[in-house]
Order: structure tokens, then C-alpha cells, then sequence
């Protein structure tokens, strides 16, 4: 008996793993969209995360068709093999319990060969499957490993495995049961948590405003100080994380000159100061979150602030981006991207507009009213 060489599958193919990537990639942005739409009420993001599900489930179905067309224009093949061996894997409470096969197969037409495969055995069906027995299997003939026991074969090749007498096969063992579940699952998940980190950045600006404006805007039961002036009164609030705020008094804007850089040094402090995560103004408020002490996050000295370019950045975002009668509008400064960031939201009864800026106040991107 001649027997095939046959090379067993060595784990998940880059490919099967390119695929768990993008396959996570498109989850996790398609929740992300979902969630962040829902959070900040933007029905265009609500309806592109399933959308994009389906787009990507199409486009993989099309793209595999030619694959599955090729498979199933090849009859299967059923053949004879010899149980060299088995290993029952108990399972408590279950009438099917996995069992490892170590079979050898003898097509009619191509040499033998040594598979091992695990497969369900009804418990009353165990002592059919015991080694040396002949039985039916049938497998793809371009796909060997796919091979699989035939529980209730025909009476012709019932007959025939009853009179057969097979030998073991020397060579090696072609090994059915890929160990690739924990690399595919892992690339999937990593493929999830930067798909869905892609589009918090993306929208991080809008998100952390609204923390932020929610954050200032809730009571907390904590230490605090006030202080009044004739300019503007601070209060200075205590927390986990750090929260500072400035209200200006009647008549007074933030955007008059030097008003704002007086109130961000009035909350950052003397000496090298405190490090901000977000810095938000607002006509009349200034809130600043500072970084939690002894936590390495990407932060920024807010007193770095181009302060003499941000009354102009939101001159330009009121009157250039095609606002009409605008009513509101929100300057904020982070740098969770590793580079400072400078966003200058405006809404009106035309709608909403932005723009954003580098840290020296340069305009480097302009969203205009949709």
C-alpha cells in the first residue's frame, strides 16, 4: 500500500488572519459609529454603522463566491479508513462525546494516507468505533482535512467496510484539527478595539466637549473654593480629576483681550504649572479638566494656548463657514492625538460649522455648514 504525503494544515493562514483583522476592524468602527452617533444625536453616524455591516457582509460573500463555486463543483469522495486508534474525551451529561480518531485512509484511486480528527459519537454508538474497525468516510478531495466519519452509510458501502481488511499506514499524520482559534480570535479582537478607537479620535473633539460641558455642569459634593472680582469670579472644583472653571460676569466676554489668558493662569497655577486634558470656552465659561497627578496621559500646559489668535479663529467660524444668524459657539483645545488641537464649533438656524487649528493657530481644516 503506497502511501501519500500529505502536509497538514500548520496553523491560521495569513490570509484567515488578514481577514479576522478586517472582519474586526469593521465591527468595532460599525458599533463605535453607532454608539457615537447615539451619544451625540447625529442620525448620519446612527445609520452608517449598520449600513457599513451590511456593505462589508455583501462584499465578503461576493468575493468568497468564486472560492465556494470552485468547492462545490467537486463531488465529494467516500472511501474506507481504519481506526489505528481513538480517545474518548468524557463529557458530563451528554449523549454525544467528543472522540480523537487516528485513521488510516485507502481511497479507491489515490494512494493512503493518516488523518487524526475529532468527531461526535453518540455514547451507544461507541463500541461500533473501536480500534481496528473499518468504517465510511467521505471528505473533499482537494481538502482532506474536512474528513468526517459516515454515521449511516449506504448498503453498498456498508457491505463493502464490513469484508474489508486495511493495514495501518506508515508516514506522517495529517492533523484535521487546526490549533487557529486563538490567533484568529485574538486578531479579530485587536482588529474591534482599533476599528472602534478609530472613530472615538475622530470624534473625540465633539465627545470630550460634551463630557466636559456635562462635567461643569453637575454638582459635585467635593472640596472647592471660590473667589470673586469685579472682572470675573473662579471657582475651582476638586475631584478624582480636576476641574476648573470661570464664569465672567455681565458684559464681559472671554474673548476680550487678555481676559482669557488671566483666567487660565488664575486655574493653572504659579511655577510650571498644572497639565490640562481639555480646555473649552464658551462666550461667557471656561472650564479646564486638569490631569490626575501621577497618571501619564497626553496632556498640555494650557497657558501655551495661542491666546491672541482664538478671538480671530472664532470671528472666522461665526462669519466664514456659512452659519447663518449663528447662536452658539465652543472653542476646544486637547491633545489626545499627540499633537495639540485647536476646534471651533458654530451652530445656528443655518446649521453647524468648523474649524481646526495647530497649536499656533494656524487653520488647518474648515468644515463649512452642511
Amino acid at each position: 500500500m503506497t502511501t501519500a504525503t500529505v502536509a497538514p494544515p500548520t496553523g491560521a493562514a495569513p490570509l484567515d488572519l488578514a481577514r479576522g483583522f478586517l472582519t474586526g476592524g469593521v465591527i468595532g468602527a460599525a458599533l463605535a459609529a453607532f454608539v457615537v452617533g447615539c451619544t451625540l444625536g447625529r442620525i448620519p453616524l446612527i445609520v452608517a454603522g449598520p449600513a457599513l455591516l451590511a456593505v462589508y457582509a455583501l462584499l465578503f460573500r461576493l468575493a468568497g463566491a468564486p472560492r465556494r463555486a470552485r468547492e462545490g463543483a467537486l463531488a465529494p469522495l467516500t472511501a474506507l479508513a481504519l481506526i489505528d486508534g481513538r480517545e474518548v474525551r468524557t463529557v458530563k451529561d451528554e449523549t454525544d462525546v467528543p472522540v480523537c480518531f487516528d485513521l488510516t485512509v485507502a481511497p479507491d484511486l489515490a494512494p493512503a494516507f493518516r488523518i487524526r480528527i475529532t468527531q461526535g459519537v453518540h455514547v451507544s454508538e461507541l463500541s461500533d468505533h473501536r480500534p481496528g474497525t473499518v468504517v465510511v468516510v467521505r471528505y473533499p478531495p482537494d481538502r482532506p482535512w474536512l474528513l468526517r466519519i459516515v454515521k449511516r452509510p449506504t448498503p453498498k458501502w456498508e457491505d463493502r467496510a464490513a469484508g474489508a481488511v486495511l493495514e495501518p499506514a506508515p508516514g506522517p499524520t495529517l492533523v484535521a484539527d487546526r490549533q487557529d482559534g486563538c490567533a484568529w480570535s485574538l486578531t479579530t479582537l485587536l482588529g474591534v478595539l482599533l476599528g472602534a478607537a478609530a472613530v472615538v479620535l475622530l470624534m473625540r473633539a465633539e465627545l470630550f466637549g460634551k463630557d466636559t460641558e456635562a462635567a461643569a455642569a453637575r454638582p459635585v459634593a467635593s472640596s472647592s473654593t471660590s473667589t470673586s472680582t469685579s472682572t470675573f469670579a473662579v471657582t475651582a472644583t476638586v475631584d478624582s480629576m480636576a476641574t476648573g472653571t470661570v464664569s465672567f460676569g455681565p458684559g464681559r466676554s472671554v474673548l476680550d483681550r487678555g481676559v482669557l489668558r488671566e483666567a487660565v493662569e488664575s486655574l493653572a497655577g504659579g511655577g510650571a504649572g498644572r497639565q490640562a486634558l481639555t480646555v473649552v470656552v464658551r462666550e461667557q465659561l471656561l472650564t479646564v479638566v486638569f490631569a490626575p497627578d501621577g497618571v501619564s496621559v497626553p496632556a498640555f500646559d494650557p497657558r501655551s494656548l495661542p491666546f491672541d489668535r482664538l478671538p480671530a479663529l472664532v470671528e472666522e467660524a461665526r462669519t466664514a463657514l456659512g452659519v447663518d444668524a449663528p447662536r452658539t459657539w465652543q472653542l476646544s483645545a486637547e491633545r489626545l492625538a499627540g499633537v495639540l488641537t485647536i476646534r471651533v464649533g458654530v451652530a445656528g438656524a443655518g446649521g453647524s460649522a468648523s474649524l481646526e487649528a495647530d497649536e499656533r493657530g494656524t487653520v488647518v481644516r474648515r468644515s463649512p455648514a452642511h
